[in-house]
C-alpha cells in the first residue's frame, strides 16, 4: 500500500484533472480529423487534380487539421503517460511510441497532399500526362499513410495496448475497455485484409471491422472528459479490492 501511495499524484483532483485533458485531447483528434477528411476530396478523388482549378486552400486547411491531429495523438499518449506506466510502465511506453509512430505516417501522408498542390501550382496550365500521374501517386502515398498509420498503429496501440492498460488498472468501466481490447485488433486485421487487396480501404466491410475501434476511441474521450478516473487504487493509493468494478 505505501509503494502505492508513493506513485500516486498529489491528489485525486490532480489525476482527475489528468483524465479530463487527456479525454479533451481524444476528442479533438476526431474535431480535427474529420473536417480534415472532407476538406482533402477534392485532391484525393480528382485524377485530374494538377491540370485542373484545384482547391488548394481547401487542401491546406485539411492539412494544418490534420498537423493539429497529429500533435493531438501525442498530446493523449503523453499526458495519460504518468497515470499508466503505475499500471505497466513498458506497455505505457509502448503506447507512447505507437502514437508517435502514428502520428508520424500521419505527417508523411500530409507531406504527400501539399507536395500535390505544390505541383500543380508549380506546373499551373503546363501540366500533362506525366504530372498528373506524379499527382497520382503522392494520392496513392496518402492513402497507404491512412492504412499504415490510423489503421494499423491506432488499432494496436490505442486498441489492444490502452485497452489493456485501462482494462487491468480498472481507471474506466472493464466493458468499455473490453471494446477496446476486441476493437484494436479487429482494426488491425481489416488492415491487413486491406493491405493483402481482400477489399477496399472504403469497402463496407472494413468499416465494419474499424467501428469498434471507433467506438472505444469515442467513448473513451467522451467519458475521461465527463467523468474522469474511476476511484481506483492506482489513483487514490487505497488497498487494492477497495474499488469495486462497474
Amino acid at each position: 500500500m505505501d509503494a502505492i501511495r508513493s506513485q500516486a499524484p498529489e491528489t485525486p483532483a490532480a489525476a482527475q484533472r489528468t483524465a479530463r485533458a487527456a479525454g479533451a485531447w481524444f476528442v479533438l483528434t476526431f474535431a480535427f480529423s474529420i473536417p480534415a477528411v472532407l476538406l482533402y476530396d477534392p485532391v484525393l478523388n480528382d485524377a485530374d487534380y494538377i491540370a485542373g482549378a484545384g482547391a488548394d486552400t481547401r487542401v491546406r486547411l485539411g492539412a494544418l487539421l490534420e498537423i493539429l491531429t497529429a500533435v493531438a495523438n501525442i498530446a493523449t499518449a503523453v499526458v495519460l503517460f504518468p497515470i499508466l506506466k503505475r499500471q505497466s510502465e513498458s506497455v505505457a511506453l509502448g503506447y507512447v511510441a505507437l502514437r508517435i509512430v502514428e502520428s508520424t505516417v500521419i505527417v508523411l501522408g500530409i507531406a504527400a497532399v501539399l507536395a500535390v498542390v505544390a505541383l500543380r501550382q508549380d506546373l499551373a496550365a503546363g501540366a500533362d500526362a506525366d504530372a498528373a500521374l506524379i499527382g497520382q501517386a503522392l494520392v496513392a502515398l496518402k492513402d497507404q499513410t491512412f492504412l499504415l498509420g490510423p489503421a494499423f498503429c491506432a488499432g494496436f496501440g490505442n486498441g489492444l495496448l490502452l485497452g489493456y492498460l485501462m482494462y487491468r488498472s480498472g481507471l474506466v468501466p472493464r466493458p468499455m475497455a473490453l471494446i477496446g481490447l476486441v476493437g484494436g485488433p479487429a482494426a488491425c486485421a481489416t488492415a491487413a485484409a486491406v493491405l493483402f487487396g481482400a477489399y477496399g480501404q472504403q469497402s463496407a466491410v472494413n468499416l465494419l471491422f474499424t467501428a469498434p475501434e471507433i467506438v472505444w476511441e469515442a467513448s473513451l474521450g467522451i467519458w475521461l472528459l465527463t467523468k474522469g478516473f474511476r476511484p481506483v487504487p492506482l489513483i487514490t493509493g487505497a488497498p487494492p479490492g477497495a474499488a469495486q468494478d462497474r
